[in-house]
């Protein structure tokens, strides 16, 4: 049976819910599963609470600061029987910093369990028991990111307070991060001369601001209209530093290379890639295609992508400007030789965009997402439209962290 133990009541917040439990109320609880966010889940008479940076198995006291309609928030006060699947964390931050979720659990079991919450969205927001493939691991599990964005809010009296990233389940309070240790190497020998400039220039600042780091081929830029080069298996991209790129370099040549080739295995002669930004996949099939084009409701990402196919030298690969009403309008292929590929933001497809596509009808589609409990929500019209699921492929472009990528196969 698990313990319950109450300490000193601290006054609580005015919105505070006292039901079941009080404000800053300890539980002694067992975890017994995580969450896609990376929280824990522990049960108190059948009652959730979700606590962070836990492990499953781990018996931990925890305080509680919110409860809503059926389920409570805790933060973590100690671990009574930690897992063994617990590591010391390479951050002095984690814990503070909301960067990173799962930096005390072993990188072996942050894919067990990435792989897990895949296969459990696919069940309980799709309706589908599907297997869903190992997932395919970073090769650097710290110092890969290549691009970080520090930032600070507005500056007082006094200058700029905190330089880093929001503080762990706050939305507005920053943690000052000198050092980040899933950033590259390169960042990170930048990052002092950054914060050293914005604070000498903190009077040029009248609101909070956010701070560019991109690595790229051409070294360190922080001028989100600078120049960026990035070659991806053999494939040159340029593009503005402030411009959305992946930016785990290490993985994003197989992680391409396997959305291309799942592409490729439809039998379609042509690709279309909607959502193409700088043409990262469209430029990249071009080998694999007789005809690529690349559909961008931007016409500024329609002018880059352009600029990359003629930098790869390509005469099969181009690209259009769409308005959003009429994306598929100027497509000149017939949907039954096409494949799609579509990478949307984290909010999913819009139902819109949708409708065209099925109108449209090619006979696969190769859907990439960065948020898979949207991907999901978007699989259950496509299954309406007639598509059949088939690999479903995580892939881990952000280690120490809830993010993942997830490949999904879909045909007519």
């Amino acid at each position: 049976m698990m313990t319950e133990t109450e300490t000193r009541t601290p006054q609580p917040p005015r919105k505070f819910v006292p039901h079941p439990f009080a404000y800053h109320q300890q539980l002694d609880v067992r975890i017994d599963n995580l969450t896609n966010e990376g929280a824990g889940v522990a049960r108190v008479d059948g009652w959730v609470v979700f606590v962070p940076f836990v492990l499953p198995g781990e018996l931990v006291r925890c305080s509680v600061y919110r409860n809503h309609k059926n389920f409570s928030e805790a933060d973590l006060v100690a671990v009574l029987e930690p897992s063994p699947d617990r590591v010391d964390p390479q951050c002095v931050l984690f814990g503070q910093c909301g960067g990173c979720q799962y930096q005390h659990l072993k990188y072996s079991e942050q894919l067990h369990w990435k792989q897990r919450q895949v296969a459990e969205l696919l069940k309980h927001m799709a309706k589908i028991v599907h297997p869903v493939e190992k997932v395919i691991s970073s090769p650097m599990e710290y110092a890969y990111r290549s691009k970080i964005t520090p930032h600070f809010q507005r500056p007082k009296s006094g200058g700029i307070g905190a330089i880093g990233f929001l503080r762990a389940r706050t939305r507005s309070a920053m943690v000052d991060v000198e050092q980040c240790p899933i950033a590259m190497p390169e960042l990170n020998a930048e990052l002092a001369n950054v914060r050293a400039r914005a604070r000498a220039n903190s009077d040029t600042f009248k609101n909070g601001a956010t701070l560019l780091m991109r690595a790229a081929r051409n070294g360190v830029l922080t001028n989100p209209h600078d120049l960026a080069v990035e070659d991806v298996d053999g494939v040159k991209f340029e593009f503005q530093a402030g411009d959305f790129f992946q930016n785990n370099p290490f993985i994003l040549s197989q992680f391409v290379r396997h959305a291309i080739d799942e592409a490729k295995a439809t039998g379609a002669k042509f690709l279309v890639d909607a959502y193409c930004g700088s043409g990262l996949f469209a430029i990249s099939a071009a080998r694999d295609f007789e005809q690529v084009l690349g559909v961008e409701i931007a016409e500024t990402a329609v002018k880059k992508a352009a600029h990359n196919a003629d930098l790869n030298q390509l005469s099969n690969c181009r690209f259009i400007a769409a308005d959003a009403r009429e994306v598929f309008k100027d497509i000149p292929y017939p949907g039954t030789d096409t494949v799609g590929l579509i990478d949307p933001p984290r909010a999913g497809c819009s139902p819109e965009f949708l409708q065209q596509l099925f109108a449209f009808a090619p006979k696969g589609v190769v859907y990439v997402s960065c948020n898979p409990a949207t991907q999901m929500r978007d699989l259950v019209l496509f299954t309406e439209a007639g598509y059949k699921l088939g690999t479903v492929q995580p892939f881990d472009l952000f280690p120490q962290t809830k993010h993942l990528e997830c490949v999904m196969t879909l045909s007519r």
